[in-house]
């Protein structure tokens, strides 16, 4: 089941799996630079990644200039482009709605619609394709419901996010465009009504002390992180089940597992191969090498989840182990706001499908899958089940 894709070192995959290279890598060294280009560090070292992440005094989470020294962009709003003072004040604004508490309360709901997805799947006949039948609805209607966006926006949503993530560079830039303005017609309806959403609840707070661009960045950014990467979890988290039938007969069994064998999952398929490039803000050394001031550093936090243990433990996917203390929800200050929600979302999806299809199995050969190589996250097209 290898498929590699003409990516960015860093980001390469073998489906499941790191490519050897980045593995091998990893054995020797904790960080490298890879041949030619702009001043640019990869990590794979599951400690070195860990301390970056955590640094943001001296690692800027900023976009860095461009090669002719112009700055980016400004993206108002964006938890994942803010450092410091600024990171915190958005947070504190958006972090009371996605404690644990708020996410059980939730939970009555993200069931209601596992269910209504299945029921869906189940009418769309065999093999029915679990990416458009459920992971992405399941995924977009929650999140909709979070935001107080409409539901009618999700399929408009979807393909913005599909032409963002390929084709053309000024497509690409015209679905981002369109992406977020989606976001601001959110924000100027709940302006003039505020609903029971984070929109509505963020107005009804703060009302202008924070401002439209910020509501539909703070959105925005939120619906970027979490849609995608919670579909493409479920799907890959499928797969790696479906891949690994004693993993999948033992979770049967054992239903009590599920909260590991979602943090297992999580680990394993880590649908974001590498967080967004830090900037060194000053010469650090690090992983025996120095990164100079200005020098960008990607983090491979997929390498970094599946690199074996320094206690021996294996990497292979194993759904009863005690939950590693992997990175997939990221690291430091930028650690997923919607970690709660993710982990809710991905225990109710896995719990309602297993349990619904007890002979799920794949509808295709594995060598037939297609997947999106170009998009932040990693995952597969379109993934055909039968039962």
């Amino acid at each position: 089941m290898t498929q590699s894709f003409e990516l960015p070192v860093d980001k390469r995959r073998n489906v499941l799996d790191p490519v050897p290279e980045l593995l091998e890598i990893s054995a020797r060294t904790p960080l490298f630079r890879p041949p030619g280009g702009m001043p640019h560090w990869i990590v794979t070292d599951r400690e070195v990644v860990r301390q970056i992440l955590a640094d943001a005094e001296r690692f800027s989470s900023m976009p860095p200039p461009e090669q002719d020294g112009r700055k980016p962009d400004p993206h108002p709003g964006s938890l994942l482009q803010t450092d410091g003072a600024e990171h915190s004040r958005l947070r504190r604004l958006v972090a009371p709605m996605f404690t644990v508490r708020q996410m059980q309360k939730l939970e009555p709901m993200m069931v209601r619609i596992v269910a209504e997805r299945l029921d869906l799947l189940e009418r769309a006949g065999r093999p029915a394709d679990l990416m458009r039948h459920f992971a992405r609805p399941v995924s977009g209607l929650t999140l909709a419901a979070i935001l107080g966006l409409p539901r009618d926006d999700l399929p408009e949503l979807s393909r913005l996010g599909d032409h963002r993530a390929s084709g053309h560079s000024s497509r690409r830039h015209s679905a981002a465009s369109e992406y977020v303005g989606h976001f601001r017609k959110l924000v100027a309806a709940q302006r003039r009504d505020p609903g029971d959403g984070l929109a509505g609840m963020l107005i009804r707070e703060h009302g202008d002390a924070v401002s439209d661009e910020e509501l539909a960045g703070l959105c925005e950014s939120i619906a970027n992180g979490s849609i995608e990467n919670t579909a493409e979890t479920i799907a890959l988290g499928t797969l790696a089940l479906l891949c690994h039938p004693e993993q999948l007969t033992l979770l049967r069994e054992r239903p009590e597992l599920m909260d590991r064998a979602v943090e297992e999952l999580m680990r394993y398929v880590s649908v974001v191969a590498a967080v967004s490039p830090r900037t060194a803000l000053e010469d650090v050394e690090i992983g025996g090498e120095v990164i100079k001031a200005g020098e960008v550093v990607s983090c491979s936090v997929f390498t970094a989840n599946r690199c074996p243990y320094s206690d021996g433990v294996a990497d292979g996917l194993d759904i009863a182990r005690e939950p590693a203390n992997h990175l997939a929800l990221g690291h430091g200050i930028h650690f997923c706001l919607g970690a709660a929600l993710a982990r809710l979302q991905l225990r109710v999806a896995f719990t309602g499908l297993l349990e619904r299809f007890p002979g799920l199995r794949l509808g295709v050969e594995v060598e037939e899958l297609r997947y999106r190589s170009l998009a932040p996250q990693f995952g597969v097209e379109t993934l055909p089940v039968v039962w």
